[in-house]
């Protein structure tokens, strides 16, 4: 599909707006859309997306400015007009082979009105792309904005359902407000919530973005960590086996162990292929992971310090250490702990952190990191947002529906 998106401006100016749509136009390009920014402001920043910029479009041109200021006094100044159509003629051109129009903001605010008009009059032309109105603010629910508005035209523009157009807003307060200056049902409204880049909020490596594809770990809960070489000493095995049991009542669990075979003994690869078989007896060949079946090289500090930050508890059943350097690395980014109660990790961790005996019941130690997660709040908050938030996941759940829904309905409408 040949999608359009317009906005005053568009990345890489700074802006709430803008940064979405950056998202937005990713998520769409990565999906086998093409994908076009239509603005006043704004640079090519991504070969794949396409812009038009002309100044004309933009909030702060200075013909706009000068017909805003009568405007905002509730006049309607002689040049409007001659402005709307102007850039009518400009927005016809740049959506010549559009699909789908997506306007961000443009039809709610009146940052610049004759684009406001001029858009009204293109909705109604039997040639023109089915449009959606994405709402992030509405003026007309907006106390700040009350000295911009008044009754009549242009500004009813801004208040008034536009027939043909899909409604989408950012939020069910919006959704609401939205609802309520339409006088039509909040069922009619789709709410498509703002999300996060998980990548690039935890500015994680090439190596570990793909780890995290190949595993599908952003989607797991919860996400436990083993950062030590595969050697008999680290009782690998017993987390495997609390893992099997953590899962009957964390679905979703995923434990990652981030070395590599002990290099000094050859006995060690006689214990990974014990606990691969281990692994494969309790059917957790998607629940546990070992790094070193996925690559050979050698694994930077940058790499292990991102699982730490991806990760919901340290997982560390060793039965002997000399000191324990990971119980460190976990309180760095406040990462809870449970661990062997041995010497040099009592030492490091005291009494802030959790433990359990090498030779102790696995399904006793995954029922007390069950009810630690049950009643821990950052946890919680974290995977609520990995799963309702997550820039991919809106856009395949609420996004593509959404512009699929939009094209049909256009369809119809002019069959």
């Amino acid at each position: 599909m040949n999608i359009a998106m317009l906005h005053y401006s568009v990345p890489p100016i700074v802006g709430g707006v803008e940064s979405v749509m950056g998202h937005h136009a990713r998520l769409m390009s990565d999906a086998g859309h093409n994908v076009k920014f239509i603005a006043g402001r704004g640079q090519q920043i991504d070969g794949r997306v396409a812009y038009i910029i002309d100044p004309i479009l933009d909030s702060r041109h200075e013909q706009v400015l000068e017909i805003k200021q009568e405007l905002d006094r509730g006049q309607v100044p002689p040049g409007f007009e001659a402005l709307k159509m102007k850039i009518l003629q400009v927005l016809r051109k740049a959506l010549s082979g559009i699909d789908l129009l997506i306007v961000h903001n443009v039809c709610s605010l009146a940052k610049n009105l004759p684009l406001t008009a001029a858009l009204k009059d293109l909705s109604m032309e039997i040639n023109a792309p089915p449009m959606i109105q994405w709402h992030h603010d509405l003026a007309w629910k907006t106390p700040r904005y009350a000295s911009e508005l008044h009754a009549g035209y242009p500004w009813d523009l801004l208040r008034t359902f536009w027939e043909g157009t899909l409604q989408v807003v950012v939020s069910e307060l919006r959704r609401q407000e939205l609802a309520d200056l339409y006088a039509m049902s909040p069922e009619q409204i789709h709410v498509v919530p703002n999300g996060v880049d998980l990548a690039k909020f935890y500015k994680l490596e090439t190596q570990t973005i793909h780890f995290i594809q190949s595993i599908d770990l952003f989607r797991a809960h919860p996400v436990l960590l083993l950062p030590v070489r595969i050697t008999p000493r680290k009782n690998i095995e017993m987390a495997i086996r609390i893992v099997g049991h953590l899962r009957k009542d964390f679905p979703m669990v995923k434990m990652v162990v981030t070395g590599p075979l002990g290099p000094h003994n050859p006995a060690n690869l006689e214990y990974f292929n014990r606990l691969t078989k281990l692994r494969a007896e309790h059917g957790l060949e998607k629940n546990v992971y070992f790094l070193a079946e996925l690559t050979s090289e050698f694994l930077p500090d940058e790499v292990i310090a991102d699982f730490y930050r991806l990760s919901d508890m340290l997982l560390f059943p060793s039965r002997e250490e000399g000191f324990g350097i990971p119980i460190l690395e976990a309180g760095l980014v406040r990462l809870p702990v449970f661990c062997t109660d041995i010497s040099p990790l009592h030492h490091l961790g005291g009494e802030l952190v959790h433990y359990f005996l090498a030779d102790d019941k696995p399904e006793d130690v995954a029922k007390r990191i069950g009810k630690f997660l049950e009643k821990e709040p950052l946890y919680q908050q974290c995977v609520h947002i990995r799963r309702e938030y997550r820039w991919e996941t809106i856009y395949w759940i609420k996004i593509e529906p959404i512009l699929k829904e939009a094209a049909i309905a256009w369809s119809k409408d002019h069959e």
